[in-house]
């Protein structure tokens, strides 16, 4: 075999690498017809844009059938603001929208949708020249192992959308891996053991900063000649120290231009003559960002073609800067980075410890935010030469046997009513970063009867996000966003509170919240359940639970839900 395959599925591209045995590194992998060549300083690597279309058809008897195209296939047929298009489907998926189109009389969703594209460039890798050489060998995918790459902020549904995903396209084995951990292994040759790093991942949906620590991994190993056992280093491993997470990515900065264009031309994305065009502007829009990244000038146009009527914009890259600066993208940056900062520091790793910054993410590449980090930590500690591919490359040398220490990513914590606060509020139970399996409890609690003859008694138990809080627009609204309406419109559109909340936090055990039995019932304030906590190897969360009032175990080591 002549590689191992990992596929990093990103928000704008996604990008498939290979581990090379011989060569003892990983590289990125063309995937014919769905890849195109993009320019990642004077290197071309391959990417594959990540967007699918799906063709409506009639066959000989009349019947709807759909063909896809998948990444460089919609752009060459000039598919890509077309109504029957998806793009953005990462961020949709992990922000659960309910979203969906009606094409060739299916109701399809950006989960389906991504679905289908990942399934479809993984069986494309696998048969790619240089590619992980299964179809050469007559050997089948489903037996052999795939990496895939998960945010530090995705909640467990996206992990179980993985899963699901690799299942129905009969691809059974895989492992995932934390992009952090991908994008360190990713930058290779400059990671060395004992070293901390901070990780910029700035892509088309997200902002993620975390601090990881590279660790030598040891094993016991028993001399032949003197009988001793003695640690040995045996590789490197990886642990997030700290991190943070912002909604902030490529395409908010598309829309924050998308925006400046309509306040230019004195119009609106209601106009009914903008309504059409506006998934062509906001190509536009998109294409603008990009060559300010590498030009000094940009302009778009864009014309109605049953009206005739013009959008005219012209931007120079400090008009584009000052854009970014309004709209406190170099503030948010800021923040973010403090706040993963700060939570390394409470592990003893301060800024001072940082040796370098590793910069991915096509978002990484716009002048002013590498100047921005340049800034903070000096010329000297900021790598920008793999902003692209670092963290498909990473994935595939994980896949390949290079390992990380893993580590919970999340915060776990249990929702109650607080009366003083007259609201919700949350107890942490597991913090992010706890090594796992547990060998004590990690938290202990007590639970309450509410009402008088209660039998079923539970947990509320939530997924956080580590995501700072929106910024207020200057107005006092909410957050704005771009999304596209059924029609296909992109159109502007304001977070709720309640929405930003939803993202904020995931319930991971809605469909089974109690499951303490009360015999003889509880009455209302009575301290029913003493629950401790505890983490096994496989991620589970587990309880040990007291009846206080029989003085019975009731469960041991009961698992709750999957932590990720």
């Amino acid at each position: 075999m002549s590689g191992r395959l990992a596929l990093d599925f990103g928000t704008s591209n996604s990008v498939a690498a290979v581990w090379d045995e011989a060569r003892g590194d990983s590289a990125t992998l063309h995937v014919p017809d769905y890849g195109r060549i993009s320019m990642q300083g004077s290197e071309q690597i391959s990417v594959v844009p990540s967007i699918i279309h799906y063709a409506s058809a009639a066959n000989a008897a009349g019947a709807q059938s759909q063909q896809l195209w998948i990444g460089e296939q919609v752009l060459q047929r000039g598919l890509y603001q077309n109504n029957q298009t998806f793009r953005w489907m990462k961020r949709y998926i992990i922000n659960r929208s309910p979203l969906q189109k009606l094409i060739g009389g299916r109701r399809i969703s950006p989960a389906e949708a991504g679905r289908d594209f990942i399934s479809s460039v993984l069986l494309a890798a696998y048969a790619a020249p240089g590619g992980a050489g299964l179809e050469s060998a007559g050997l089948s995918p489903a037996s052999e192992e795939i990496a895939l790459t998960v945010p530090v902020e995705a909640f467990e549904h996206y992990e179980n959308w993985l899963e699901q995903t690799l299942e129905k396209a009969r691809l059974p084995r895989f492992r995932l891996i934390d992009e952090p951990s991908a994008a360190a292994l990713g930058y290779g040759a400059h990671i060395q053991p004992g070293d901390v790093y901070l990780i910029f991942d700035f892509g088309g949906g997200t902002l993620d900063v975390a601090v990881v620590l590279i660790e030598a991994e040891a094993e016991l190993q028993a001399s032949k000649a003197s009988g001793l056992v003695q640690m040995a280093p045996v590789g490197r491993r990886c642990r997030v120290l700290g991190k943070a997470g912002l909604e902030l990515g490529g395409m908010t900065i598309d829309s924050w231009i998308f925006q400046e264009v309509l306040r230019r031309s004195g119009r609106s994305d209601a106009d009914e003559d903008i309504r059409p065009i506006s998934g062509a502007l906001l190509v536009e829009c998109e294409r603008v960002k990009e060559q300010l990244s590498q030009h000094e000038q940009a302009s778009l146009s864009v014309v109605n073609p049953q009206t005739g009527a013009a959008i005219y914009a012209e931007f120079s890259r400090s008009e584009f800067e000052r854009l970014l600066d309004e709209h406190g993208a170099f503030e948010e940056i800021d923040r973010t980075i403090r706040r993963a900062i700060n939570a390394s520091r409470e592990r003893g790793y301060s800024e001072e410890h940082i040796k370098a910054v590793l910069m991915v993410g096509g978002s990484s590449q716009i002048p002013a935010v590498s100047q921005t980090l340049r800034r903070i930590f000096g010329k000297e500690r900021v790598m920008l030469n793999r902003p692209l591919d670092a963290i498909a490359r990473g994935a595939a040398a994980f896949i390949a046997g290079v390992d990380f220490y893993d580590h919970i990513q999340h915060d776990y914590a249990i929702r109650f009513f607080n009366r003083a606060k007259n609201d919700y509020d949350y107890r942490v139970l597991v913090g992010r970063g706890t090594a796992y399996p547990t060998p004590e409890p990690v938290a202990k609690l007590t639970i309450k009867a509410t009402f008088e003859g209660q039998t079923q008694l539970g947990l509320a138990v939530y997924e956080m996000s580590e995501r700072g809080a929106a910024r207020p627009q200057p107005d006092g609204a909410g957050r704005v966003e771009l999304v596209f309406d059924p029609s296909g419109a992109a159109r502007l559109s304001t977070v709720a509170p309640d929405e930003e909340e939803r993202r904020a936090s995931f319930w991971m055990n809605e469909n089974q919240p109690t499951f303490l039995s009360a015999d003889p019932p509880g009455m209302p304030g009575e301290s029913r359940f003493e629950v401790q906590f505890s983490i096994d190897a496989n991620k589970h969360l587990l309880i040990t639970a007291r009846d206080l009032k029989t003085n019975k175990t009731t469960h041991r080591d009961y698992p709750v839900v999957k932590l990720s």
